[in-house]
C-alpha cells in the first residue's frame, strides 16, 4: 500500500538516494501491504548489521508505511499514538529524561537507551515524556 496522492516517502532523501538490495528484499519479504511494524525493522536491521536509519531509509526508498512505534508515538490508524501521557512515578526516571534532552526533545534512541538503564516499557518513557511535554525525536527509523 504504497502513497498515491502527495509526496512520497523517498523524496525525502534525494534523486541519487539507493536501496541496499539485500535490505530491499528482506524488508518486502516482510511488508504487509506495504507496511513495516518498527519492531519488525528493528528485527531487520539486527539481522542484517545494517543501522536502523539505514532500514528506515530503504522503507522510505519503497515508499513502505513505517506503523506501530515501539514508543506509541505512530501508525497505530485513525488514533494515529496511542500512548497516553502518564507522569513518570521515579524521579530518577524524570531526571534520566530531562538530563538527556537536547534542545528541548528527547531522543528515540535515548528513550530507548532510558527505558532499558531503568528496566521499564519503552511506552513508560513515551508515557512520561508526554505527561513532562517532551517531544520525542529524532526516530532512528528516521520517521520524524
Amino acid at each position: 500500500m504504497t502513497r498515491e496522492n502527495g509526496p512520497k516517502f523517498a523524496d525525502k532523501h534525494g534523486a541519487n538516494a539507493q536501496a541496499d538490495p539485500i535490505a530491499t528484499d528482506k524488508i518486502k519479504n516482510s511488508a504487509k501491504n506495504g507496511e513495516v511494524a518498527c519492531a519488525v525493522a528493528f528485527q531487520i536491521a539486527e539481522e542484517l548489521k545494517h543501522s536502523p536509519a539505514e532500514i528506515g531509509k530503504t522503507i522510505d526508498l519503497l515508499d513502505f508505511r513505517l506503523m506501530k512505534c515501539q514508543l506509541g508515538l505512530f501508525g497505530y490508524g485513525p488514533a494515529k499514538k496511542v500512548v497516553k501521557p502518564k507522569a513518570p512515578k521515579n524521579q530518577q526516571l524524570e531526571e534520566a529524561i530531562r538530563e538527556a534532552l537536547v534542545g528541548e526533545k528527547l531522543s528515540c534512541r535515548d528513550a530507548w537507551s532510558i527505558a532499558s538503564r531503568f528496566k521499564v516499557p519503552k511506552m513508560t518513557v513515551s508515557a512520561a515524556c508526554e505527561a513532562l511535554e517532551i517531544k520525542i525525536k529524532p526516530c532512528q527509523l528516521g520517521a520524524f
